[in-house]
């Protein structure tokens, strides 16, 4: 469409003269090749810039988001122009409409709907505010500026803060078909997590010597520190992938993924350690409710829960997680700590979770 609309301006500039300088759109056109392709449109004297100062975005799912993008033209115009602002997104992998606006005039489409907006903070901000933020609105978003026959955009991508754990049942590890493990994320407060996500968590540190489901139906997983039982010390550190496997027939255990905490996690301060249906009747007790692994997760990475005393959680483990490694408390490195799935009679603490409304 853009190619289009430079050869018609083009041929109108042959067909009056190449001598002439004819007024089109409040611009005198000189030579429209010259645009360089970075976001720019050279016109006589006048160029039309869309930037933005950041083009990798990270949040928290739930939270609002700001993706930047900002429009100007050199040398400043005399008086502003009506512009068609139109943002595009391709969370799904395929670019769908997410909002438009012309003067005070806008419109969002899909899922978006409600949940976004321009800033407008100055002239020519038109930053997309999303808010909430979902747990599939990550992925690259398009800011495209339309003045007349012109138009140019900028792009940004979205990501996730999150956290990646391994994730099995009471009744083992390679037991899931990847409908059973994206279940059992969900079941968590999680999600299956991406391959980008996997590889983030791995940069981070995460070492794990199982492979396991990603949500694009790949099994992989992630060493830092080669050794022969997890696929030869010849290779080197990485995420090691199998490739895409048989969702329905390959059983495998799930990476999730958690990106939030729309509460708050705490250990149940009782005078008596519990059972697991002692310790679920504590917490309704206290105004909450047992909390999920993956709650327990973001409590860990996002607030900073540090607590040397295992507790049970929703799914019958009992794990308890550390900021600041010491001594009698688990392995030298931070992260939450796992004691698996003991008999449901066995005394322990509880972890509580408590919704913000």
């Amino acid at each position: 469409m853009r190619i289009l609309r430079h050869l018609l301006v083009l041929l109108m500039h042959l067909v009056l003269g190449s001598g002439d300088q004819r007024f089109s759109n409040g611009y005198y056109y000189q030579d429209i090749i010259n645009g360089n392709g970075n976001g720019e449109i050279y016109f006589h004297k006048i160029r039309l810039h869309v930037e933005s100062p950041e083009t990798l975005v990270s949040a928290v799912q739930g939270s609002n988001v700001t993706l930047p993008c900002h429009y100007r033209y050199e040398p400043a115009l005399s008086e502003p122009r009506l512009t068609r602002v139109k943002w595009f997104g391709n969370p799904y992998g395929r670019e769908r409409d997410v909002m438009v606006a012309i003067g005070t005039r806008h419109r969002s489409y899909g899922d978006f709907k409600g949940r976004v907006r321009l800033r407008r903070s100055a002239p020519g901000d038109v930053s997309l505010v999303i808010n909430p933020l979902q747990s599939d609105d990550t992925g690259r978003y398009r800011c495209e500026i339309i003045d007349g026959l012109e138009d140019e955009s900028v792009t940004v991508h979205l990501k996730f803060r999150g956290v990646v754990f391994p994730y099995h049942s009471s009744r083992g590890r390679y037991l899931m078909t990847f409908h059973e493990a994206k279940e059992a994320c969900e079941k968590q407060d999680a999600q299956l997590a991406t391959f980008e996500q996997l590889y983030a968590s791995w940069e981070e540190g995460l070492d794990w010597c199982n492979a396991g489901w990603l949500i694009d139906g790949t099994a992989q997983y992630p060493i830092v520190v080669p050794r022969e039982a997890c696929g030869g010390t010849d290779l080197a550190p990485g995420v090691r992938s199998y490739g895409a496997r048989n969702k329905s027939l390959d059983r495998l255990m799930p990476f999730c993924f958690t990106s939030s905490i729309k509460g708050e996690v705490y250990f149940l301060q009782h005078p008596i350690k519990l059972n697991f249906t002692e310790a679920a009747e504590a917490c309704q007790n206290d105004g909450g409710r047992i909390a999920k692994v993956g709650q327990l997760y973001a409590a860990w990475r996002f607030v900073g829960l540090d607590q040397c005393d295992a507790g049970w959680l929703a799914d019958g483990s009992v794990r308890y997680p550390i900021i600041q490694p010491r001594m009698n408390c688990g392995a030298s490195e931070p992260g939450v700590r796992s004691f698996g799935f003991p008999p449901k009679h066995l005394k322990h603490g509880v972890y509580c979770y408590k919704a913000h409304w």
